[in-house]
């Protein structure tokens, strides 16, 4: 169709994209009731909003806003909202599509919730609905996300011949994780062959979830047979295959060698991320080898990546226990800054610490910022030095 006549076409449609009214009696096009609902704070509204929108034929296909209002629920533990608004999705055509089904089965997954995700899976057959590998490889992952790895392993054995379904990458991948979650690694090892002698090509995912269960583990040797694997296959190392690496030197106290992956990472271009920098600052602390650490600290935040809590929980310890609590006031006002939790007692050894330094003022002011900022109830005090 030529530009001309698509703008003809265009000109004289008289259709319009679907619209629903609120209670306000404005009436809202899909976009928009995604806006509103993302804006809206009150969780009790914006479930009621949800099932409101939800009438509209494109707000269904919105998977950005069904994710983010599922999670939102999630976070705050209101699951019985969850199940209100997913079981309500039942009464709409869409039901009969599998992907529909399929997003219902992994929303309920991401959220904890696997018995509701395998109702939904059960339920497809009576609404002539046909079951895949796209919905089975939804269930899988719903169990995984629900850290029910048993049911994970049993529903991998049993579904595909009851289905008629072959397991496809994304099947392997998911269940080669939960093995991995779960400690494992054998058998994760033994899927990865299974899957090579089934036709099933392993993808960089497939590798990096292996790579971090052995090198996370303390099985330096086993990571790197899984690593040459990788390279015998021409796949590339990511940033995250690194980073399983940088975890396991750090683990095997190899921190220097650590540094010049590092290096070998940013000369093929790969940028270091949080997770490189807190590998080596992790592993220069099991090391005893605060300088270094220091140092990886001050370019974390020079390459633009922001500590999280594992660092502090990690370093500010380390710090008071080599006695530089002027260094462990700096980290402790970083913390702040970043609004991150740190432990109380944590924070209450670094005021014992700059009183037991004379450092009075340091030691009022990091008690100032516990009473004044929202994310602690600290009863934080400074003690008089013995």
């Amino acid at each position: 169709m030529s530009s001309i006549s698509r703008f003809i076409r265009r000109a004289f449609s008289t259709s319009t994209e679907p619209a629903t009214v609120l209670e306000t009696g404005k009436t809202f096009g899909a976009k928009s009731l995604c806006k509103i609902l993302n804006k809206e704070r009150n969780l009790k509204r914006a479930v009621k909003l949800f099932k409101k929108a939800s009438e509209n034929d494109r707000f269904r296909t919105k998977t950005g806003i069904y994710e983010s209002t599922v999670r939102r629920l999630a976070t705050a533990q209101r699951f019985r909202w969850i199940e209100e608004i997913l079981e309500d999705q039942k009464k709409y055509r869409d039901i009969s599509r599998e992907g529909f089904n399929a997003r219902l089965i992994s929303l309920y997954g991401k959220s904890g919730m696997a018995e509701s995700a395998q109702k939904v899976f059960d339920e497809m057959p009576r609404r002539n609905c046909n079951r895949t590998v796209l919905s089975f490889n939804a269930l899988l992952a719903a169990y995984a996300s629900s850290k029910k790895f048993d049911k994970v392993d049993g529903l991998f054995r049993e579904l595909p011949e009851k289905l008629n379904v072959e397991p496809d990458l994304v099947s392997y991948n998911t269940i080669i994780k939960a093995f991995c979650d779960m400690g494992s690694l054998d058998s994760g090892l033994l899927l990865l062959n299974e899957m090579e002698k089934k036709g099933v090509e392993p993808d960089l995912y497939t590798f990096n979830f292996l790579l971090k269960g052995f090198y996370g583990n303390g099985q330096f040797e086993n990571g790197e047979s899984i690593w040459a694997r990788m390279l015998g296959k021409n796949l590339l190392p990511d940033i995250r295959s690194y980073n399983a690496k940088l975890d396991g030197l750090a683990l095997e106290k190899r921190t220097k060698d650590a540094v010049e992956l590092l290096e070998q990472m940013k000369r093929k271009g790969i940028k270091p991320d949080l997770y490189s920098f807190n590998a080596l600052i992790k592993g220069f602390v099991s090391e005893d080898m605060l300088d270094e650490a220091k140092h990886w600290y001050r370019e974390m935040w020079n390459n633009d990546c922001k500590p999280k809590k594992s660092t502090f929980a990690t370093f500010i310890p380390f710090v008071c226990e080599k006695g530089n609590f002027n260094f462990a006031f700096e980290l402790s006002k970083d913390a702040f800054r970043r609004k991150r939790l740190v432990d109380e007692r944590v924070l209450q050894r670094v005021v014992d610490g700059l009183i037991k330094e004379t450092m009075v003022r340091e030691a009022e002011e990091l008690v100032q910022l516990g009473k004044t900022n929202g994310y602690y109830s600290f009863n934080l005090t400074i003690r008089s030095a013995e």
